[in-house]
C-alpha cells in the first residue's frame, strides 16, 4: 500500500501506484478534512489504500 523509491519524491514514503505522499492524507485528516475530500482530490489513491493504511498505523498510534 505505501512505497518508497528514491527515483519517486526523493523516497518520500507514496501510495502504492501513485505520487501521493502517505503524510498528505495525514495532514488532510488532522486538518478536518475527511477521507471523502481527500480521495476527491487525489483520485489515483484508491479507499482500499486508505483503509489499509489508517489500520496498519493504528497499532502505531496506541
Amino acid at each position: 500500500m505505501i512505497a518508497r523509491d528514491p527515483d519517486i519524491m526523493g523516497g518520500t514514503p507514496v501510495f502504492s501506484g501513485t505520487r501521493v505522499p502517505a503524510q498528505t492524507l495525514l495532514d488532510c485528516l488532522e486538518g478536518g478534512d475527511s477521507i471523502g475530500d481527500f480521495l476527491a482530490g487525489y483520485p489515483t489513491v484508491s479507499r482500499e489504500q486508505v483503509v489499509s493504511f489508517l489500520e496498519a498505523a493504528k497499532p502505531a498510534a496506541i
